[in-house]
Order: structure tokens, then C-alpha cells, then sequence
């Protein structure tokens, strides 16, 4: 599944989240200080970021995007000597290096729009209150500068969804034309067909969905945690707590942990389960398949065993997805409050704007969210595990270990059935 596209994936992927904390680090201790002293020095303390298209222009956003280049350079030309006989490594060095750039230019424009955010809603807000001095062209004025973020998102959107296409099919096509080289190993698996060609169309398509959302929220993080950590200083007491320092960060993080942490618990079985499904329901079509070009197949009484089998596992599943989307459901509609329940003390004393409060919402909303990574996708990421259970019987018989233990009873099935339809005259 990975080493057809990516090269030595365990060091690929170690030694590219052992480089991405190290740049991470530089970043944040001797960045700035690097950035000021080639001429590309970071906002004065007190100075806005400009509003618009001026945004992504401003010198400490170019200092990053060399140092982004100069850090991928360096990883990416070390992995190139390395893989230098690896098919796919161009695809899989610079492919993701490109889609990490992507993410984090995509968490740009939602810093921009927060930007603009602040002077439009406290313009708003003076507007209903007729407060003297706003005019109509401030507010058309700030209206072009959303369009020029939000033509730049929209270019942006574009580019990324027609260079990960690429990207995915290119991935498929590393594991198809792997798989088809080792057939003779994998013809006698269940299912060997489908999994060549839909599994792996489908593991390709979910993995990138998934990874370019885990990037975009690590990207967020990374962005957006020193924005609510400055925005903190806006609340200064929370409902029963009382004071705590910084409380936005720390409860953005403490209540998407938490949720994370009740979603996984809850839906613990279901990968296994989803797992099963994908098995029960090929074996039934398999038999049916069979029916069609031997009178001996599918007969009623082995159809019905197999469909029993289905309904036995789809109603399993519909069971534990029941108290699954409790808890789900139960956090979606706690979450959708829980700012608002934790700001209306300071909203009340009337210590921040509308502005303000829409910037605090808005990164909120951005921590919470990349936090809630796995409640947000967990569904998708439990289809991910059964398709990948099912690829790594693929593994197994290219390497010749022991097949799961669902694959040997099925293949001792289909030996007996073998030997009965050779004994008979």
C-alpha cells in the first residue's frame, strides 16, 4: 500500500515528522530573527496585518515561504539521492511536499478572512448603532478586500483539487501495478479482483481526503494556537472556574481531547465490523457470481446461509452505530454552545466588540475543529481501517506470512470446494 508509492515509507514518514518539528522549532525560536536580518523582518508589536490581498505579500509571509522552500529542498533532495531508483519518488517527495504547502497557504486565507473580520464587524456594529463617521464606502471598501481573499481561495480550491487528483491516481496506479506483478500470489484470495481494483482506487481516494484534512489541521494548529493564545487576554473569567489564565487555549484543547477521546471509545468495535461486512457481503455476491456459469452454485440453501450472514452483520453494526451517533450527535449539539456559554460572562461586562468576538469565534472554531480530527471523520477513517485490513492480506501473501485468520477459513473453504467438485463424476 505505501511502499509501491513511497520510498522506505517507516523512515519516509519518521525522518519527515522528525524534519517537520525541527523546521517547526527554527520557525518559532530563531525565525524571526533570520527573517529580520535578510530584510524580511515580522510585524512590529501593535502593528495589524494588512486587510485583503496585501496579506499574503507581507514580509514575514514571503521569509516563510523561502524558508518553506529552503527546508523542502534540503529533506526532499537528501530523499531523492536516497530513492534514487524509486519509480514513484518524484510523485511521492515533491507530490507531498506540495500538498502540505497547499494546506498551509489554505489556513492563510482563513487567517486573512479572520483579519478582516475584526475592523468589518466593529464597522458593522457602529453602522446599527449610528454611531457618527461610518460611511458606505468603508464598508464597500472592506467588502473588496473579502472578494480579493476570497478570489485567491477560490484559485486555490482549484489547484489543489486538480493537482491531488493527479496525485491519488498516481498513487493507485504504484499499488495496481504492484499487486499485478505479484498476481500469481494473489489470484487465490478472496476477492483478489475487487481489492486490485476497487480497494485500492478507494484506499488511494480516502487516505488523501484524510491526510490533506490532517495536514490542513495540524497546519491550523500551528497557525491559529498563538492567535487564540493572544485572544485569551479578551476573557478573563469563566462560568465556574472563575479566573484562568489564557482560558481560551486551554479549553479549546481540553474540550476537543475530550471529545476525540468519547468517540474513539465509542466507536471501538466498528472497524472490525465494517471489516467483516466488506467480507460477508463479497462472499455472498462471489457465490452468486458462481451461479451464474454453474448450475452447482448458489443454491438456495448455501444463498440463504450467506445472506443470513449479511443480515447478522448489518444489524450488529446498526447496533453499535446506535450509541455511536448518541455520543456523536450528543457532542455536535454541546459544541455548537459551548463558546457562547463560556463568553457570555465577558459578553455581558462588555469587554470585547462584535469584531472581536467573531475573531475569537472564528479561531476557536479553527483549534476545535483540528483538534476534532478523528470526531469529525471517524466514520471515513473506519472505512480507511477495513479496506486497509483487507490490502494488508495482499502483504501477507506477497510475503509470504500467515493470512488472517477470516482469509484462511475462507481459502480452506474454497480448497474443499475444489477438491468436492474434483471428486465428482
Amino acid at each position: 500500500m505505501f511502499h509501491s508509492f513511497f520510498p522506505n515509507p517507516k523512515l519516509f514518514f519518521t525522518s519527515g515528522a522528525i524534519w517537520t518539528v525541527i523546521c517547526i522549532l527554527v520557525w518559532y525560536s530563531v525565525g524571526p530573527q533570520i527573517g529580520a536580518a535578510i530584510g524580511l523582518p515580522p510585524l512590529a508589536p501593535g502593528e495589524k496585518a494588512p486587510i485583503g490581498l496585501a496579506y499574503f505579500f507581507t514580509p514575514d509571509n514571503l521569509w516563510f515561504y523561502l524558508y518553506f522552500t529552503i527546508f523542502v529542498l534540503i529533506f526532499g533532495g537528501a530523499w531523492k539521492i536516497v530513492a534514487r531508483d524509486h519509480p514513484w519518488a518524484n510523485w511521492s517527495i515533491w507530490g507531498s511536499a506540495f500538498i502540505i504547502f497547499v494546506a498551509y497557504f489554505s489556513v492563510q486565507t482563513s487567517v486573512a478572512i479572520n483579519n478582516w473580520r475584526g475592523p468589518f464587524f466593529d464597522l458593522f456594529q457602529d453602522a446599527l448603532s449610528r454611531k457618527p463617521g461610518v460611511t458606505v464606502d468603508q464598508l464597500y471598501s472592506l467588502q473588496l478586500r473579502f472578494l480579493e481573499i476570497g478570489f485567491v481561495s477560490v484559485a486555490l480550491n482549484v489547484v489543489t483539487a486538480f493537482f491531488t487528483n493527479h496525485y491519488v491516481f498516481r498513487w493507485r496506479t504504484a499499488m495496481n501495478d504492484f499487486y499485478i506483478s505479484k498476481w500469481d500470489k494473489l489470484r487465490h484470495i478472496e476477492g483478489a479482483s475487487q481489492r486490485v481494483q476497487e480497494d485500492t482506487m478507494r484506499f488511494a481516494n480516502i487516505l488523501e481526503g484524510l491526510g490533506v484534512t490532517l495536514i490542513n489541521s495540524v497546519m491550523t494548529l500551528v497557525v491559529f494556537l498563538p492567535l487564540l493564545f493572544a485572544m485569551s487576554e479578551h476573557v478573563s473569567d469563566l462560568p465556574i472556574l472563575g479566573a484562568v489564565p489564557h482560558a481560551l487555549f486551554w479549553l479549546a484543547i481540553v474540550w476537543s481531547l475530550f471529545g476525540t477521546a468519547l468517540l474513539a471509545f465509542a466507536g471501538i468495535k466498528l472497524p472490525g465490523l465494517n471489516f467483516r461486512n466488506q467480507r460477508v457481503e463479497a462472499a455472498y455476491r462471489k457465490e452468486l457470481v458462481y451461479g451464474e456459469d454453474h448450475a452447482d452454485r448458489a443454491q438456495p440453501v448455501t444463498v440463504r446461509e450467506l445472506y443470513d450472514n449479511v443480515r447478522r452483520n448489518y444489524f450488529r453494526m446498526y447496533w453499535h452505530y446506535a450509541y455511536f451517533n448518541v455520543a456523536r450527535f450528543s457532542y455536535g449539539q454541546l459544541d455548537a454552545i459551548f463558546l457562547n456559554f463560556i463568553l457570555i460572562p465577558t459578553i455581558v461586562l462588555g469587554k470585547i466588540t462584535m469584531g472581536i468576538w467573531q475573531q475569537i469565534a472564528t479561531a476557536f472554531g479553527e483549534v476545535s475543529n483540528s483538534f476534532q480530527y478523528l470526531v469529525n471523520y471517524w466514520s471515513t477513517i473506519i472505512e480507511l481501517l477495513s479496506i486497509h485490513k483487507r490490502l494488508k492480506a495482499f502483504e501477507a501473501a506477497i510475503d509470504d506470512t500467515p493470512l488472517p485468520e477470516i482469509d484462511q477459513r475462507y481459502l480452506a473453504r474454497e480448497e474443499t470446494d475444489g477438491e468436492l467438485a474434483a471428486d465428482t463424476p
